[in-house]
């Protein structure tokens, strides 16, 4: 585990593509029961709601199990060039007042997120942010790859910009301290100088540490593990491979961002 554990919230994120295949012997999960998470130690959930145009079919599922296990729910968008942007909003933001109508009325919000294509412009990324937030008062929390055109954008962008893409709460990637080689950028090696390379935000809020990569049509773990940051291959005693994040904060926090970022 991280030296600094106590202040990282664990939390899985998934989608239609989930549970991935068993690996090992252990607890499981589906759409429609987690309770191994908890046990495990998440404090919440995050499931895709949908993709350029397209709902993800396990969203609803998966929200409902969270509350049923006392997870806080969340859900992602992934925004695509290929489909505007301002409809991709206005179909994420239906998919969350519809999830809404049949949640529990004492479980915590929604917390709303959009997850961003390396390809898009920043001028998308604002369109679908403005949006929900238009609709929602919420400003959705910005998921980035570790891409080198966004991160050629974000450092080139003019201030007005930045300070309107910096109002959403950074989710970043990064599964090795190895990856990420480019021509303008070298492997950031760790979270904080992945920040500094989109030159963007002062630090990151969320940070997906957890991924999983496709070998021989077979699913495996791919964890960071490096300097202080020291996460295990599995999470827990679950039996696959998972998407896994932090926040940083205490959970008192991460409840407080949930209620700010979240309807």
């Amino acid at each position: 585990m991280p030296s600094r554990s106590g202040t990282l919230q664990q939390i899985i994120n998934v989608s239609a593509y989930d549970p991935k295949a068993k690996s090992r012997s252990g607890r499981s999960f589906s759409e429609h029961d987690v309770t191994a998470l908890r046990p495990n130690g998440a404090k919440g959930l995050i499931a895709r709601a949908g993709k350029g145009g397209n709902l993800d079919e396990k969203c609803g599922s998966f929200i409902a199990a969270a509350d049923r296990a006392g997870l806080l729910a969340g859900v992602y968008y992934r925004v695509q060039k290929h489909v505007d942007a301002t409809r991709q909003a206005d179909q994420f933001v239906s998919r969350v007042r519809s999830l809404s109508r049949s949640r529990p009325a004492n479980v915590a919000p929604l917390l709303l997120c959009g997850d961003y294509d390396g390809d898009l412009s920043l001028s998308a990324i604002l369109a679908f942010q403005d949006r929900v937030e238009q609709q929602t008062g919420v400003v959705p929390v910005a998921y980035l790859e570790n891409s080198q055109e966004l991160k050629l954008k974000t450092s080139r962008a003019d201030a007005r910009t930045k300070a309107r893409l910096g109002r959403a709460p950074y989710w970043l990637a990064l599964y090795s301290h190895e990856s990420g080689n480019s021509t303008y950028f070298p492997p950031p090696g760790n979270p904080d100088n992945l920040v500094k390379q989109y030159n963007l935000w002062p630090a990151w809020t969320m940070w997906q540490y957890g991924g999983v990569s496709w070998e021989n049509r077979k699913s495996n773990a791919k964890v960071y593990s490096h300097g202080r940051y020291r996460f295990p291959r599995y999470f827990g005693n679950m039996d696959r491979p998972m998407e896994r994040n932090v926040f940083r904060g205490s959970y008192g926090s991460l409840i407080a961002f949930w209620n700010r970022h979240g309807v």
